[in-house]
């Protein structure tokens, strides 16, 4: 394509972006849901798309758009959903004027919507786009989002699960505002989707992230060891989790021990944590690794004059691996032998059971 047909293409682009545009503002109910969807279709069946979002912002359909959420019609509100969704994507300064126009108030009141359950799923997936935007976090946290993201975790569709989940997580890792308060009911459920995810997925590290901020108040500690299998999740998340799911997992265990020992050791040391600590203290992250030890070192049933710390015996570990290779790999052969104590660990576990 030469310059002169690219310009004439270019210039037959902006006149249909000009006439969906207009049919948003100008038209009527019926000329609106078409502008609504004809905007969702142009964007997604251009590669310059892009481009497009910038133009259709430009050209002033947001605002009537967001107007559309409040419409009387269902119709009217999935396809200005949709085609909210296809301009925020990709785009962060779609997402600030989306949200500056007053898409939150709506998008809320459909996220409380029960026998619609499509309206509510594409809802939660707008809601987590925005979020995606730092400057858009404060309004949605202010919003009373949050209660009903929580509820969806426990009701909503399998997507809507995720969503509700990614999208609370964007909302406790802003930089600016305080952390948002998650409720201590959100507890059980996080627990019940964790159980069901793979453990060093993405979703396992930000749902631990989550269980993190709850293990934070006595309420959360009370309703992550009530939930079935609760303790045992964030064992096996520290077993088979990534680096990030672990250090999260660790971090919720050690909360537990650290605010009453006599009431949680027992109930830690049940469900078999000393392998995967003991593991963590050889592979995790720094961080992980001092928690690792740290809670070692309470579980341990001795007092705190003759316990012996987990950094004393790593220490130990490491001057043997010294005497045994001089200094050429004392580090090398320490981590094989921490690694031959996990194995023991294990093996005597595994030897236990009936």
């Amino acid at each position: 394509m030469d310059e002169e047909e690219k310009e004439r293409w270019n210039r037959k682009k902006q006149t249909l972006i000009d006439e969906i545009s207009d049919k948003l503002i100008n038209g009527d109910v019926a000329t609106k849901i078409q502008g609504a969807r004809e905007i969702r279709s142009m964007i997604r069946n251009r590669n310059s798309s892009g481009k497009i979002r910038v133009k259709f912002a430009a050209a002033g359909v947001i605002q009537p758009l967001v107007l559309m959420l409040c419409s009387q019609q269902l119709e009217a509100r999935e396809v200005s959903l949709l085609a909210l969704l296809n301009l925020a994507s990709r785009n962060e300064r779609n997402k600030e004027q989306i949200v500056t126009c007053g898409a939150i108030p709506p998008l809320v009141k459909l996220l409380k919507f029960q026998n619609t359950s499509n309206l509510r799923e594409l809802a939660t997936a707008a809601i987590l786009t925005l979020s995606a935007a730092p400057n858009n976090r404060p309004t949605i946290s202010s919003s009373g989002a949050v209660p009903l993201l929580i509820q969806i975790l426990s009701c909503g569709s399998v997507q809507g699960r995720v969503d509700a989940v990614t999208a609370l997580h964007n909302l406790t890792t802003s930089q600016e505002e305080p952390i948002i308060a998650l409720d201590a009911t959100a507890a059980l459920p996080l627990i019940n989707l964790l159980k069901e995810c793979k453990k060093y997925s993405k979703f396992a590290e930000k749902t631990t992230s989550l269980l993190e901020i709850i293990s934070k108040s006595p309420q959360g500690m009370l309703a992550i060891t009530k939930a079935q299998d609760g303790i045992l999740t964030l064992v096996e998340t520290i077993e088979d989790g990534s680096l990030v799911s672990t250090n999260h997992a660790v971090s919720v265990l050690l909360a537990l021990c650290m605010s009453s020992r006599n009431k949680y050791r027992e109930l830690i040391l049940n469900e078999g944590a000393i392998p995967g600590l003991l593991r963590l203290t050889v592979d995790g992250t720094h961080e992980a690794q001092n928690k690792a030890r740290l809670l070692l070192d309470l579980l341990r049933d001795t007092t705190p004059e003759k316990r012996l710390s987990s950094s004393v015996l790593e220490k130990m570990v490491h001057e043997i691996a010294a005497r045994v290779d001089g200094s050429e790999k004392p580090a090398e052969t320490a981590k094989i032998l921490l690694q031959d104590m996990v194995q023991r660990s294990m093996n005597k576990g595994s030897s236990c059971t009936p």
